[in-house]
């Protein structure tokens, strides 16, 4: 292993349980790996002691705290439950493809019942429950057990980066692939009712921004006035409004580079914006001092921020009185999908969703294309033939 600090040779002993010839195979491929820098020396770190070490030293100073949160839930209930015994130089791409697929099965645990529902229940209902009630697991999902490796892949690689492991044994695994599931998107009839059921709630704004820039609802909710030009019919996106368990209701910087961005304003949102601010203005002069000043273009009506699932609540209290059917993420969806049968370019679309890339957008939105690329054939078919018509017959 080379000389150490006071000169002295460092050597590393490895058993092989075999013949001399499966000893001398076993010391080239360690040999070789020292030469190219890949060897990793023996540890008794168990998965579940990384893990635990990758969360406090990496994830909780490099990541959002909303998904720090969601790999804290993710290695704390599956994956130090199911993998984190292993000693972490053993853990093998089998141990983790049974893994995964164990977590099809039974990965959600189903809730016991107690005394209290037992003594509320009848014989018969009892009865009927008990064939139920004894499988106590059901499995995950395609798309969650997809999150669970994509987590434990990430925390392991940061192991190769710090030369704990020599290669990522989850990049040999191959993940569920989930199903697709089609964007649910309003057509313009629907847009318009919505428009109109939403005019007279507190969530009128929201959603018309929602429909009218593709703004996502933490981007709304942490809106400022000053972030808003409506002389020049634009406003920019700086900040997004979260909650997290361990700091309450935050203000941060959008997901991602691209998602710092200023979007053009159509005339209908510059008169609404206008009419809310004049509004906003009464009741902080009709509630005095009880009145907060956040400079939030929505907030509640004290002018404190909005707590995001209180505002989900609100929402989902319209379209329950309206029917719609649609979640409040949708009417991004809506948007894009608006733009894009209107013929606008998917790159304009993609920096007014604030996309990393345009090839985000186009795989999101493939559903969309068909019968675009149908209009562009048509479109491009007239253009020949009548270019063809003019040319004097090749007969």
């Amino acid at each position: 292993m080379g000389i150490d600090a006071e000169g002295k040779r460092r050597q590393k002993w490895h058993t092989v349980h075999g013949t001399k010839k499966d000893a001398e195979a076993e010391l080239a491929r360690l040999v070789h790996e020292v030469n190219t820098g890949a060897y990793a020396e023996p540890d008794k770190m168990l998965v579940r002691e990384y893990l635990d070490r990758w969360l406090k030293d990496y994830a909780r100073v490099s990541v959002a705290p909303k998904t720090y949160e969601r790999y804290d839930q993710i290695v704390r209930l599956h994956l130090s439950p199911s993998i984190g015994h292993i000693p972490l130089l053993k853990l093998k791409p089998l141990h983790i493809q049974a893994m995964e697929a164990e977590a099809l099965v039974s990965g959600r645990k189903r809730r016991r019942k107690t005394l209290a529902d037992a003594s509320v229940a009848t014989p018969r209902q009892n009865e009927a429950s008990e064939p139920e009630d004894k499988k106590k697991t059901e499995g995950l999902s395609a798309r969650s057990v997809l999150h669970l490796h994509r987590v434990l892949r990430t925390a392991l690689q940061q192991a190769v980066q710090w030369q704990i492991l020599p290669r990522n044994p989850a990049g040999a695994v191959r993940p569920p692939r989930p199903e697709r599931k089609e964007m649910q998107a309003l057509d313009e009839d629907g847009t318009a009712k919505l428009l109109v059921s939403a005019q007279s709630t507190r969530v009128w704004i929201p959603v018309l921004l929602a429909v009218t820039t593709g703004m996502r609802r933490g981007e709304i909710l942490g809106l400022g006035w000053s972030d808003v030009d409506l002389d020049n019919g634009v406003l920019c996106v700086r900040q997004a409004l979260s909650k997290t368990q361990a700091e309450g209701i935050v203000f941060r910087e959008p997901k991602t580079a691209k998602s710092r961005r200023t979007l053009a304003l159509m005339h209908m949102t510059v008169d609404a914006l206008k009419e809310h601010r004049k509004r906003q203005t009464e009741e902080r002069l009709r509630l005095g001092p009880v009145f907060e000043d956040h400079g939030l273009v929505c907030a509640k009506e004290d002018g404190r921020p909005w707590h995001p699932e209180s505002f989900t609540s609100a929402w989902r209290i319209l379209c329950r009185d309206t029917g719609v059917t649609v979640r409040f993420h949708d009417l991004r969806h809506t948007h894009a999908t608006q733009l894009l049968r209107g013929g606008i370019h998917p790159k304009v679309v993609s920096e007014r969703l604030g996309h990393s890339t345009i090839a985000l957008t186009l795989d999101t939105y493939s559903h969309v294309l068909p019968g675009m690329q149908e209009e562009a054939a048509a479109k491009l078919d007239a253009i020949l033939q009548k270019a063809l018509d003019g040319l004097p017959s090749a007969r």
